[in-house]
C-alpha cells in the first residue's frame, strides 16, 4: 500500500503490531504489551485524521489505493451489465456506464474510472473522459429515463481530457449537452463523488437530485495545482490553493453543494474499501427510496431550483441576494 507523509508514524506503528502478533503465539505474555500497541494505534488514527489539512485531504482523495468506480460499481450492484460506445465514433474507457441492481433498484450506473497500476490507468486515460465519453454517458442515462430506470452516477476524474482531438471532437458542447439534459432526465439522479470532482468534466455527470460525498473526497472548479499555477504562477504552491478553494467534503457541506457527508473508516477508505462501499450503497438505496416516490413535475422543479440558488451576488449597497439566473 502507498503511504502518504502524515501516515507514516501510524504505517510504522502497524508494522510493530504485526511483528508482535506474531511473537505473542509463542509468548503470551506480550498480549499486554500488543493490547497496549492497539490502543495507542486507534489513538495516534484519530489524533492524525482529526488534525488534515485540505492539502493532505486531497492526497487521500487521490490516493492510488483508494476504491475507484469499478470497485463501488461491483461492490454495490448485481448484476451490472457494461454498455459501451457513444454510437458515434467510439468507446471511452475512462466512463464505465450500464445497467444493474442496487438492492430492489434497477438503476443505470454510470462511473468516472482512473484505473489501479500503471497499465490500466492509461487504458482509461487516468480517468479523464473524452467527449466520447460524456456521450455514451448520455445515452446510457437516456436508455434509463425510456424505461424509467433512476440513475446513479461516481465522480473520480481530475477533469475532462484537454487534448487538443477532445477539442476537435466538442469537448465543451459534450459536457454542456449533459448538464442541459441531466437538469430535464424524467428518473431521479443520485450522485456521490468517491474521490476527485474536477471542475466540468465532473459537472457533467454530477447534475443531480441528491450529491453526496465521500468524507475524504474533493469537489472544485479546479485542481489545486492548476489554481496555484493561474494565481501564483508556481505550481508548488498548491497546498495553499487548497486551504482557498475550500474543496473539502466538510466546506461543500456548508456551502450547500452536497446534500451530505460519508463517513469513510478510520484512516479513509483505501484502509476498508468494503466498509466505505456498504456505507455509499445505504446511502445511494436512502436516497433513491425518497426519490422514487416523488412525482417527476416536482421532481424536475426541484433539480433545478437545487442549481439556481447556487451562488450570490452583491447590490452596490452591500446586500446579498441570491443569483436566480443561469
Amino acid at each position: 500500500m502507498a503511504v502518504l507523509d502524515f501516515e507514516r508514524p501510524i504505517v510504522e506503528l502497524e508494522r510493530k503490531i504485526q511483528e508482535l502478533s506474531l511473537a505473542v503465539q509463542d509468548r503470551p505474555e506480550l498480549q499486554e504489551e500488543l493490547q497496549r500497541l492497539r490502543e495507542r494505534l486507534t489513538h495516534l488514527q484519530r489524533e492524525v485524521f482529526s488534525r488534515l489539512t485540505r492539502w493532505q485531504k486531497v492526497q487521500l482523495a487521490r490516493h492510488p489505493d483508494r476504491p475507484h468506480a469499478l470497485d463501488f460499481i461491483h461492490g454495490m450492484t448485481d448484476a451490472f451489465v457494461e454498455l459501451h460506445g457513444d454510437r458515434t465514433l467510439r468507446d471511452d474507457p475512462s466512463i464505465v456506464a450500464g445497467l444493474g441492481r442496487i438492492g430492489e433498484f434497477r438503476v443505470a450506473i454510470v462511473g468516472q474510472e482512473k484505473g489501479r497500476d500503471l497499465k490500466s490507468r492509461q487504458f482509461r486515460n487516468f480517468g479523464m473522459p473524452q467527449p466520447e465519453g460524456y456521450r455514451k454517458a448520455l445515452r446510457v442515462m437516456k436508455l434509463a429515463e425510456k424505461f424509467g430506470l433512476p440513475v446513479v452516477t461516481l465522480v473520480d476524474t481530475p477533469g475532462a481530457y484537454p487534448g487538443i482531438e477532445a477539442e476537435q471532437h466538442g469537448q465543451f458542447y459534450a459536457i454542456a449537452r449533459n448538464i442541459y439534459e441531466m437538469l430535464g432526465l424524467q428518473v431521479p439522479i443520485v450522485t456521490v463523488v468517491i474521490g476527485e470532482g474536477g471542475s466540468g468534466g465532473a459537472l457533467a455527470i454530477a447534475v443531480a437530485d441528491r450529491v453526496y460525498a465521500l468524507e475524504y473526497a474533493i469537489y472544485s472548479v479546479i485542481s489545486p495545482e492548476g489554481c496555484a499555477s493561474i494565481l501564483f504562477r508556481d505550481a508548488s504552491r498548491a497546498p495553499e490553493a487548497a486551504e482557498a478553494l475550500k474543496l473539502t467534503a466538510g466546506d461543500l457541506l456548508d456551502l450547500g453543494v452536497v446534500d451530505d457527508v460519508i463517513p469513510e473508516p478510520l484512516g479513509g477508505a483505501h484502509r476498508d474499501p468494503h466498509t466505505a462501499i456498504r456505507r455509499t450503497r445505504q446511502v445511494v438505496e436512502r436516497a433513491l427510496t425518497d426519490l422514487v416516490r416523488i412525482p417527476v413535475d416536482e421532481l424536475l422543479y426541484r433539480r433545478k431550483q437545487r442549481y439556481l440558488r447556487f451562488g450570490v451576488f452583491e447590490e452596490p449597497h452591500g446586500e446579498k441576494e441570491e443569483n436566480t439566473r443561469f
